[in-house]
């Protein structure tokens, strides 16, 4: 029976890697199901858009918000590329821009630390670069079941990506980083104390995990910030923005780390203006800020 289910779980991702028409149906159904018809979070992805676009019209916060989802089940859709993906088609489905300066940073030997967020389908197209030669390695939250853990990691680190846990974290990433690899780090979730700082977020208070800025500080990585998105095409663009300074805190100073990180969510918000509706909106970014 194992077998069988097996068998057939192949097929069908086959059948979605494939065809692009198949898969455009299925992600555009299971959002219709999620937002229009069980509305589940649709609340929360249009106060959401409120926050971050107050002069947008109802109307156009609703599309943008069913835009958003269709993504986000497109994303899972394409978790069918994984068992098929290989390097002799992985730049039929990847384009990497000014990859040049990842390149560049990588020879000077320390490592690169990569700001991020959840935007287009970043987690395939780390994939894809590992796939194109980078050594990358990826901080990704755990599940609490091992077989949900080895069905959603397995197939990526079968093609060549590293999976760091957040918390407590620190020694594996500064070996990383010293073994000359690329860290992964998306920056775009709500995180409270201790771990996180007081920070805004399109102009609304939130809180940000301050690892980025440490970890930069400690290691002296240079931060490029980096986004992913899905063209008109299809393909999956990871564009290397810029290197984001991160000056010395010789006497480790609270306030500078909550600069520094004010500074990569800057400009993660540049990135969603660009492309908001490959955002995760639904993620509840906004949560209050306390500290017991």
């Amino acid at each position: 029976m194992q077998t069988l289910i097996a068998w057939l779980g192949r097929g069908i991702s086959l059948a979605l890697f494939r065809s692009s028409q198949l898969r455009v149906f299925t992600a555009n159904f299971l959002a219709f199901l999620w937002f229009d018809l069980f509305r589940i979070r649709r609340d929360v992805v249009l106060a959401n858009i409120g926050k971050a676009f107050p002069e947008m019209a109802v109307g156009d916060r609703v599309t943008l918000g069913r835009r958003s989802l269709q993504n986000l089940a497109m994303s899972f859709v394409e978790y069918s590329f994984l068992p098929w993906l290989n390097q002799k088609n992985c730049l039929e489905h990847f384009r990497f821009e000014n990859s040049e300066l990842l390149d560049s940073k990588l020879q000077e030997g320390k490592g690169v630390l990569l700001l991020t967020l959840h935007l287009g389908n970043g987690d395939l197209t780390c994939a894809g670069m590992a796939l194109n030669g980078w050594p990358m390695v990826m901080v990704s939250k755990e599940f609490k079941f091992k077989w949900l853990n080895d069905v959603w990691f397995g197939l990526r680190e079968r093609l060549g990506v590293r999976f760091i846990p957040p918390r407590n974290s620190s020694f594996a990433l500064l070996k990383a980083l010293k073994k000359g690899q690329a860290v992964v780090i998306p920056l775009d979730q709500f995180t409270g104390p201790p771990i996180g700082v007081r920070t805004t977020f399109f102009g609304h208070e939130t809180g940000t995990a301050a690892g980025l800025a440490i970890m930069a500080e400690r290691s002296g990585a240079p931060v490029l910030a980096v986004y992913t998105y899905r063209d008109s095409t299809g393909t999956h663009v990871a564009h290397f923005e810029r290197e984001i300074p991160v000056p010395p805190n010789s006497d480790r100073s609270e306030d500078h780390v909550r600069q520094v990180t004010q500074t990569f969510n800057d400009q993660l918000e540049v990135f969603v203006r660009r492309h908001p509706e490959q955002w995760m909106w639904i993620h509840k970014r906004w949560k209050r800020f306390v500290v017991h």
